[in-house]
């Protein structure tokens, strides 16, 4: 049979969604990539506070890091497991385990850190959700391990070195084509981002597309993200 699908876009004036006024242009409509997404029963959310359904939080220890992951699962069965992995940049497996937990502790050993646009190193941790051999569903993600903190007479610090931020303000618009950014244009702007010998940017006043982020850690980039919170207060808004 057929299937109709229909996507409405409404940017009336309304109490819930921030901005409804700012001192910079912003856009209604549909400006992200729309994916159809089929899971089974049983699968991570696709919910949860706008995320992939995982959660990656590194912390360094001496010369080796602890990674903390928790995933967000949806219609979750008894007997049902989770396999959690970690692997370095170039896809070879850190350390893997199988449990039934919704949030484990995982260890890599003399870890490699990302350092900035010097080294910016990346590892990625996989989830699958396991019904006895089968994978119902899988998420991923890549993260850097790292230390930071901002001393008042050292500036920021990387890693323990003193790690000077120059960079630039960025907003996702472009001429002729509002915020419908293309991935080729997210890449040339952090082309000319870098090119400047930038390492940090400020993106500006809202969330920006994820590629985006996702190639700021690729390149090094310090960020600094915000959330559109500008001009005024509204009670009702999330």
């Amino acid at each position: 049979g057929k299937t109709l699908f229909v996507i409405a876009v409404d940017n009336s004036i309304n109490d819930r969604v921030y901005p409804q006024t700012a001192d910079f242009t912003f856009y209604g409509g549909l400006y992200r990539d729309v994916n159809i997404i089929a899971v089974s029963e049983s699968h991570f959310d696709l919910d949860y506070y706008g995320s992939c359904g995982i959660q990656v939080t590194p912390e360094i220890v001496g010369k080796d890091a602890k990674v903390w992951i928790e995933v967000f699962v949806a219609g979750k069965k008894a007997g049902q497991k989770i396999a959690y992995t970690i692997k370095d940049k170039d896809g070879n497996m850190v350390i893997r385990t199988v449990g039934e937990e919704e949030k484990v502790v995982l260890d890599i050993k003399d870890v490699h850190l990302w350092h900035g646009r010097k080294e910016p190193y990346l590892y990625t941790a996989e989830a699958e959700l396991l019904e006895a051999d089968t994978v119902l569903d899988n998420v991923c993600t890549r993260f850097g391990c790292r230390t930071f903190k901002i001393d008042p007479d050292r500036g920021f610090i990387l890693n323990g070195e003193e790690y000077p931020l120059r960079g630039v303000s960025r907003h996702q618009d472009r001429w002729g084509l509002g915020n419908a950014l293309l991935p080729e244009h997210h890449e040339e702007d952090i082309d000319l981002i870098c090119e400047l010998g930038a390492n940090t940017i400020r993106l500006a006043h809202y969330q920006h597309d994820q590629y985006f982020y996702d190639l700021c850690d690729e390149r090094g980039m310090v960020v600094w993200a915000e959330i559109p919170y500008i001009s005024a207060h509204m009670p009702s808004g999330r």
